[in-house]
């Protein structure tokens, strides 16, 4: 029996292309920049000839026939394998483990994982105010599972695939968890991403660098509309920008052959990928994550550290109700002085896709190269609070090497869970456990979208039926864990509950 290999990040770059850039990159100009400089970072040429992989995260604003081929034909790299993946928040980390695996049982000696986005420079371009030359736009040739369409046609029938809709409703489901009013959950939110977007201000790579007070952030103004209660501009993830992230992973034994620099190692201690159920009404509840509570743990376990002996997190960041439920599952209290992000965020620094969180590991790869005593956990999420994973890195190996599966029975007792399936055609009495309301660019509301119980294991989904100016006073009523009527409406088509207060 073979020993396993130990993985260790070598070398990554960042790059961002800013607003007042004379340059308009395409994504694969911008991978093609990050991976030269991954490449230039680890010190020694000749580790192109051991990169067997490039691992490539889907890009939502552009697409290319086969842009890992032609990522390693501008890099000189042949690789024996090729992967693009689908949409995903927490697809870097969980490559970067799935990496660890491939080096571990001898599959694979390098491995360079990479991605890109350019939405700022097609924004511009749609504004008519730059003319791109970019290549002609072209669908992949091949792709690693399907593109993320929403939840199911039930959910995405009342626009939960609209993701700060989705994440909207989780935030109030939250802060009844929590037990604030809605005056002081918006003063907490605010406080919270006000660090973050301090954090952002002395970020080198940050698309954004400048500091938001919480009155800010939390205040809807001409240049901060109301997306969906109590959700504001600026607390969304920023996916208009020009940005692009590499980390390049080898075996331990290769590092020493070539000489490169024990200055430049960085483990990748411990890491897990687990999942939530899917849809969302069929959760037990909706202010938690089982994928986030299980997978702590086994990244933990296996970097034989406890959760006190981290220095830093990244945890993803689209939306406030996301980094609230992990923060709570993970077991970091509200006094901890451990700051929460290290780029500051997907509003502030950039939320490139499926691709932010190889920017914080990408950070904390930068971090522990300058001060080896950091032990730093990143935690990507997917989809809804769908898909959680963990990455734990630091300048020790694994106390528990990579080629050891221990999640599966986990992975299956939470789905095990679920509920039975929503009531799609509703009659009776909804007791809420969340809602949001949406507006328009007018910062004008829409529509109320609630979420509830109709039977003790059953939810359904339903639109609120009242006039514009009721909408409005619904952001200062609570409705969280009353029950109203709810029926399901045959012109409409959709169910719908009656507020009356």
């Amino acid at each position: 029996m073979r020993i396993p290999k130990t993985p260790i990040i070598i070398s990554c770059s960042q790059y961002t292309q800013r607003k007042d850039s004379d340059a308009h990159l395409d994504p694969l100009s911008l991978m093609i920049k990050t991976g030269r400089n991954a490449i230039k970072n680890a010190g020694v040429e000749e580790i192109k000839e051991y990169i067997d992989a490039i691992y490539m995260m889907n890009i939502n604003s552009w697409s290319y026939k086969d842009a890992p081929a032609a990522l390693g034909s501008a890099l000189n790299i042949i690789p024996k394998e090729k992967v693009y993946l689908p949409d995903g928040g927490n697809t870097p980390q969980m490559l970067v483990n799935r990496a660890a695996r491939k080096i571990s049982t001898h599959n694979l000696r390098g491995i360079l994982i990479i991605g890109a986005e350019s939405s700022y420079s097609l924004f511009l371009e749609r504004k008519g105010k730059i003319k791109l030359d970019w290549p002609k736009r072209r669908n992949p040739d091949y792709m690693e599972g399907e593109l993320w369409d929403g939840i199911n046609q039930f959910e995405n029938k009342y626009k939960f695939k609209f993701p700060p809709l989705s994440y909207a409703v989780l935030e109030n489901a939250v802060r009844n968890a929590a037990g604030r009013s809605i005056e002081e959950h918006r003063a907490y939110i605010g406080n919270l991403f006000q660090h973050f977007s301090e954090i952002a201000a002395k970020n080198p790579y940050a698309f954004s660098q400048k500091v938001y007070t919480a009155e800010e952030i939390i205040n809807p103004t001409r240049n901060n509309r109301m997306i969906c209660f109590p959700y504001t501009k600026s607390m969304c993830s920023n996916m208009f920008v020009d940005q692009s992230a590499a980390v390049l992973i080898i075996n331990k034994p290769i590092a020493e052959e070539l000489g490169i620099s024990k200055t430049h190692w960085v483990y990748i201690m411990g890491g897990s990928d687990l999942k939530n159920i899917h849809e969302i009404t069929r959760r037990p509840h909706l202010h938690t994550s089982p994928a986030a509570r299980e997978g702590v743990k086994l990244a933990l376990n296996q970097a034989g550290l406890e959760l006190e002996e981290i220095d830093a997190f990244d945890l993803y960041s689209c939306f406030p109700s996301i980094v609230e439920i992990m923060k709570k599952e993970i077991g970091i209290s509200e006094n901890d002085p451990r700051d929460l992000t290290l780029t500051g965020g997907l509003p502030y620094s950039g939320g490139p896709w499926s691709n932010y969180s190889l920017h914080a590991i990408a950070t904390a790869v930068e971090k522990i190269q300058k001060n080896p005593k950091l032990k730093i956990m990143v935690v990507a999420n997917g989809g809804y609070n769908t898909k959680q994973s963990f990455g734990i890195y630091g300048k020790n190996p694994a106390a528990i090497p990579w080629n050891v599966e221990n999640s599966s029975t986990i992975q299956d007792e939470i789905l095990k869970n679920s509920l039975k399936d929503p009531i799609k055609k509703a009659n009776g009495m909804l007791m809420i456990e969340g809602y949001t309301i949406t507006y328009n660019r007018d910062q004008q509301p829409i529509e109320g979208i609630v979420i509830g119980k109709i039977e003790e294991n059953r939810r359904t989904l339903a639109y609120i039926k009242v006039n514009q100016d009721k909408l409005i006073e619904l952001e200062h009523i609570e409705l969280l864990g009353k029950s109203f009527p709810v029926y399901y409406d045959n012109k409409l088509q959709y169910n719908i509950i009656e507020i009356k207060y």
